[in-house]
């Protein structure tokens, strides 16, 4: 769980502090009353006395309680807990709904609605568990976005303020002054860095290490639906239906970083309406599983016979995410009983005909994937596969548009999983593999997947074990990831390259 801010070990956070450890970055951070700053566990500053840290959550508890972030190792520019998808209670799915910017464009009432409380109440809870408000972690996670785009782009100060999410040019003065003890013209001036024109984005995305890009980048281009999404040496693109207009997002992905190392993903987004910053960094944070923790998922599996071999062979190894729930449930219920190479091929002629054309600057990305209300009229009968899996997604997508299920990370998974369940034609393996891709569960297994008995018995071992992955638990969706990685082919620039079937048939 999120720790409560009266939970929060002081002995063993200030031990982490003395040790500069890397891996609490995002975990919590370390107020300092003699300065009045906050930094990151592992800031390069002296080491404060015992007596003079407080310790908090969340930046924007620091920040409530006075302090402001460190000018040497930007404590908000951290990865964000991983607790929050570990655990997924409702500060942690509220958390991923603040960074994707409801709250800016829906107000506290609509992240409530979401989460499933009323605002008094998940105030409260956010208070306790966070140390701090849903209008104060909206606010903190504004300041980091404007503070990224004044330093690294060109763009005119007024459009940051609005693209970061701030109503007012004066919020927003006030709120960086606050924040980084420095106005924005202070900030602009401070550091240099690679500047982009308005429209034009480029970030670094920091990911905790070890990384293994490389092999993220294999997953995604293997299974790439054509007008959607591209890719290259390095590289990985997509198309982009935010909430104000569309954009494209490209990822460099390093090959591989090593424990102990900074890593960065470098996103360059290009985005019709600039509002749409917060949400478009939070998708791309999301797709790269960049909160996730691997030190602790690899010592988990340490001993392990079966995946303990396979972790350390490849350190760092992610669950792909998505920018999109709904877009994931559609691409799963397609690819249901057939090769990834036939769904990508079926999806991506749903793609030419149902999705909305785009213009963009990265050659193949030509469409936004088709919405759930777009799909939801089609006839079952007429589209590219066989006719019960035709009704099965018509009725998923007509259930996704009316709100009956949410695939946005706001509601409980267990009760999406059971509504999901409810659907004809939505299997375990389907329900499951969408909370793995969709909702950032860390602890998916699917058993009677093919692929993972494939994967287990070239490993030389008895494919029975799939049916006993209690031992992997919580981080089963990565041991999951380590079986299939296996059977993964070399990355390839236009797509999937062979034909491997992965899905088992639904019961």
């Amino acid at each position: 769980m999120s720790p409560r801010m009266d939970e929060l070990d002081q002995e063993s956070c200030y031990g982490a502090v003395k040790s500069r450890d890397r891996r609490f970055d995002g975990v919590f951070y370390t107020a300092v009353r003699t300065t009045g700053i906050y930094c990151r566990p592992s800031c390069p500053a002296r080491t404060p006395a015992y007596k003079n840290v407080y310790f908090h959550p969340t930046a924007a508890s620091a920040q409530s309680a006075g302090f402001r972030a460190c000018k040497r190792c930007l404590p908000d520019a951290t990865p964000g807990s991983p607790d929050w998808d570990v655990a997924a209670d409702a500060a942690g799915r509220a958390m991923r709904l603040i960074a994707d910017g409801v709250v800016d464009r829906e107000g506290v009432e609509g992240l409530a609605v979401r989460v499933g409380y009323t605002s008094r109440h998940l105030t409260r809870l956010l208070t306790a568990e966070l140390g701090a408000g849903p209008l104060a972690l909206a606010r903190a996670k504004r300041a980091q976005t404007a503070r990224v785009l004044v330093e690294t782009t060109d763009m005119p100060l007024t459009e940051v303020a609005f693209a970061a999410g701030f109503s007012s040019i004066r919020q927003f003065n006030e709120t960086v002054r606050e924040v980084y003890a420095a106005s924005p013209t202070e900030l602009r001036g401070r550091r240099g860095g690679a500047r982009s024109s308005v429209g034009s984005v480029t970030m670094r995305l920091a990911v905790r290490t070890p990384f293994a890009g490389d092999r993220l980048l294999a997953f995604l281009a293997y299974h790439l639906v054509p007008g959607v999404e591209t890719a290259g040496p390095g590289w990985y693109a997509r198309t982009l239906d935010l909430p104000h207009a569309p954009g494209t997002v490209r990822l460099d992905l390093p090959e591989a970083a090593a424990a102990g190392e900074t890593a960065f993903v470098t996103a360059t987004f290009a985005l019709h309406d600039l509002r749409d910053t917060a949400a478009a960094v939070e998708r791309a944070r999301r797709l790269v599983d960049a909160d996730c923790d691997p030190l602790a998922v690899a010592d988990h599996f340490a001993g392990d016979p079966v995946i303990g071999p396979l972790a350390r062979r490849v350190p760092g190894l992610r669950v792909p995410g998505q920018v999109d729930g709904d877009e994931t449930a559609v691409r799963t219920v397609i690819g249901q009983q057939v090769s990834v190479v036939g769904a990508c091929t079926v999806t991506g002629r749903i793609v030419a005909e149902h999705g909305r054309p785009v213009t963009t600057t990265i050659a193949g990305l030509t469409h936004l994937f088709p919405d759930a209300a777009t799909l939801a009229t089609l006839d079952p009968e007429r589209l590219p596969m066989p006719r019960a899996r035709g009704r099965a997604l018509v009725g998923l997508c007509a259930a996704l548009a009316e709100g009956s299920i949410a695939l946005d990370r706001g509601p409980d998974r267990v009760d999406v999983r059971r509504r999901l369940l409810d659907l004809p034609g939505i299997g375990p393996w389907t329900a499951d593999y969408v909370a793995m891709r969709a909702l950032a569960h860390p602890d998916v297994f699917l058993p009677t997947d093919i692929g993972v008995r494939n994967a287990l018995t070239g490993l030389g071992h008895d494919p029975a074990l799939a049916q006993a992955s209690d031992a992997w638990r919580p981080w089963r969706s990565y041991a999951l990831m380590h079986l299939w990685n296996t059977l993964m082919p070399t990355p390839t620039t236009t797509g999937p390259t062979t034909a491997r079937p992965i899905n088992p048939r639904e019961q």
